[in-house]
């Protein structure tokens, strides 16, 4: 992607949408399906105004086997996908609702960037967006969320969505994921 982000989307037969991640600029799509030849396994959803380039799947393979640094940068990104893939299977199995809520804003926390304990997210995620990322409904997340705000780990500031306690909600997410 030159410019913008996308959304990495699947809609079911019903039109429940699960979403698996955003995308921004300088990162790309489309490997998957130009290594196993395979149709594309999700949607792609603009988010913004994108620009976007686009090679063959020939290209594509030929640039991995003649540049090992860009094999490398593809290898590793398939391996972070599927580390990833394999948290959020973890935590839709085996977490409830308030700790799936939890874990999402603890990484939309690492994305926006946390400074002295804070996060500010901007734009704040719309709870429609926020319950198909952790499969739950916009209603749970914004009871969740609100009791998240009278406990004073978050609050809403404009269309800023502050983590008031990023350490704490790192102690949390922690707690339910690896017991001790």
């Amino acid at each position: 992607m030159v410019s913008g982000r996308v959304r990495v989307t699947s809609f079911s037969v019903s039109g429940r949408q699960v979403t698996y991640r955003d995308i921004f600029a300088g990162d790309w799509f489309g490997d998957f399906a130009a290594i196993d030849g395979l149709s594309r396994s999700t949607d792609i959803i603009t988010q913004e105004a994108t620009l976007v380039a686009s090679m063959s799947p020939d290209l594509f393979r030929r640039i991995l086997h003649s540049y090992p640094a860009a094999c490398d940068q593809v290898l590793l990104r398939l391996v972070t996908s599927v580390r990833h893939l394999t948290e959020r299977i973890f935590d839709l199995s085996t977490l409830g609702v308030q700790n799936r809520l939890h874990a999402e804003l603890l990484r939309l926390a690492r994305e926006a960037g946390i400074h002295n304990n804070l996060a500010h997210i901007d734009p704040a995620p719309k709870h429609a967006e926020i319950s198909s990322q952790i499969s739950t409904y916009r209603e749970q997340v914004t009871r969740e969320l609100s009791m998240m705000v009278k406990q004073g780990l978050l609050e809403r500031v404009g269309r800023t969505l502050v983590i008031r306690d990023v350490a704490k909600l790192e102690h949390i997410v922690n707690q339910v994921r690896q017991p001790t």
